[in-house]
């Protein structure tokens, strides 16, 4: 169990980084959103989200396995201490995604005419082509992300997030109150993706030049891409499968939503479901290098705790923050917004995705992609596409935006079940189903209990959420507790990842003694 635990104080660190990082650009970032949505108004909001979506079209097939490989092969490199190899990774994987970048972002520019009218909206052909320099900044940040995330220096991450939250924010403010309204907000956006892309591989190159440069060793850039397309390429395209049914699905809401502000409102309850992410990205990140230093033929037992307790507390984490989402999604929104009064209903549907995660599925593909079984995850995207696009086809054009996320949340529920067969069949992993029922089912009652409450409440929206969220985390404590949902061994695990957390150690020692002390005796 030693080396289970030294991975998961590594990871713990790590994925606070990643923590401390996304939680302050994005709430920069709301900043900027809450000032940019009044601003425009759902319309306007409808147009900038079709502009700024049109490049990812493109996007989608920038990326050919290469960071994802980079990320394994730095982390099992690191691990074993061949930087020679880590060097190679650096710099083919970074060259690699700069011409692709460039040239996906040229292809973008030259056919934002097409695109626009395919949208039956003409007007935004100039947004499109701004905006379509997204790609290649896009292509910095991913790899520099990679390499961070590889060598374990999320940190370093967290800093380039919080440049581009910095710069997104300022800028998009500026022009938009400024008057340049749609095309200011598209030229704000872009600009802060470059920047940050800038810094990203400044911060990229500070790394590099901190590895030790072995005698006689030179950079094999041709034969390391090589070898990150043959791992990557089976990834890639399913990447590409399912960023391109993501990019068919943004291409054919406007043709059957012809309401902007039902497209605004969307938009808008997207940005709200980034509070999810902040506890579900660490998790996300983490896994895969925290994987790929254990092989199952070698590392069989070590796998499958690590495995186990990634899932277990991540719903630990990610259902309750889920169903608080949910249950408070109405006061959230009013809070901030005015006239959005689609959004609180379509932040509920969007976050249902995210309560998969008591079926392992933040993960179950890092898992099976770190094992070098990439031609399986290919053949789940494969399936996912051949489900998505006639469905997506028949529910949207039916349903609207409503039809849009169910299909989104329907798709991905096969590959879900089969991943949980293929893990125990090939590597003797499953995750801990009671504990993963007793989590859902605490977080269900106490969101349950917390909507009826603050729908009751004859307050103003900022006081009935405040009252929400203060009542939510206290009553899903005392059932977790009275349930034995948190146990006593869970708290000793999480005090032991916590213990590379520096000064935090002593305050999360604190909750946990509180949250003992709430505990039936043994």
């Amino acid at each position: 169990m030693s080396k289970t635990t030294d991975i998961a104080k590594v990871s713990t660190r790590g994925g606070f980084h990643v923590f401390w990082g996304v939680t302050l650009s994005t709430l920069i970032s709301s900043v900027g959103t809450i000032f940019i949505n009044n601003l425009l108004g759902p319309d306007n909001v409808g147009l900038y989200t079709i502009a700024i979506g049109a490049p990812a079209l493109f996007a989608t097939f920038r990326d050919w396995g290469l960071n994802t490989a980079m990320i394994r092969y730095t982390a099992q490199y690191n691990s074993e201490n061949n930087i020679a190899k880590v060097r190679s990774i650096f710099i083919a994987g970074l060259i690699f995604e700069l011409a692709l970048g460039l040239a996906l972002s040229i292809i973008s520019i030259a056919l934002a005419g097409p695109l626009a009218t395919a949208y039956n909206r003409p007007e935004i052909v100039q947004l499109i082509q701004i905006a379509s320099i997204f790609i290649l900044s896009s292509a910095m940040i991913t790899t520099a992300s990679a390499a961070f995330t590889g060598m374990e220096k999320l940190h370093l991450n967290s800093i380039m997030l919080i440049i581009q939250a910095i710069a997104k924010t300022g800028l998009i403010i500026a022009l938009v109150f400024f008057g340049l309204g749609t095309l200011g907000a598209t030229v704000g956006f872009t600009a802060a993706t470059l920047v940050a892309g800038i810094t990203g591989v400044l911060l990229m190159y500070t790394l590099y030049s901190s590895l030790h440069k072995p005698p006689n060793s030179k950079l094999a850039i041709g034969g390391t891409i090589k070898a990150l397309l043959k791992y990557g390429l089976p990834i890639s395209i399913g990447a590409i499968l399912t960023g391109f049914l993501t990019m068919f699905y943004n291409f054919i809401m406007p043709i059957f939503v012809t309401d902007n502000s039902a497209i605004g409102n969307y938009a808008t309850a997207l940005q709200f479901v980034v509070l999810i992410s902040f506890f579900a990205t660490p998790v996300i990140t983490m896994v895969f290098p925290a994987f790929s230093k254990l092989d199952y033929r070698q590392n069989p037992q070590d796998l499958k705790n690590i495995f186990q307790y990634s899932v277990k507390y991540a719903t630990l984490i990610v259902v309750p923050v889920t169903v608080l989402v949910m249950s408070l999604a109405e006061p959230a929104i009013n809070t901030v917004y005015r006239g959005f009064l689609q959004a609180p209903f379509y932040l509920m549907l969007l976050s249902i995705s995210y309560l998969f995660t008591a079926l392992g599925s933040l993960s179950l593909n890092h898992l099976i992609i770190s094992q070098g079984d990439t031609k399986y995850t290919l053949k789940l995207a494969i399936l996912q596409a051949a489900i998505g696009f006639p469905l997506s086809f028949v529910l949207v054009s039916q349903f609207g935006i409503i039809g849009l996320i169910a299909n989104t949340t329907i798709v991905v529920l096969p590959g879900l079940f089969l991943s949980l067969g293929f893990i125990k069949k090939r590597y003797g992993a499953s995750i801990d189903w009671k504990a993963s029922a007793k989590i859902t089912f605490s977080a269900a009652v106490t969101g349950i209990l917390t909507y009826l409450l603050v729908t009751w409440l004859p307050f103003i929206s900022p006081i009935r959420l405040a009252i929400g969220v203060v009542v939510f985390v206290v009553v899903f404590v005392l059932i977790a507790c009275l349930t034995q949902t948190i146990t006593r061994a869970d708290l000793g695990n999480i005090q032991t990842s916590a213990e590379g957390l520096g000064p935090l150690r002593k305050p999360i020692q604190g909750i946990i003694g509180i949250i003992e002390k709430l505990m039936p005796k043994p």
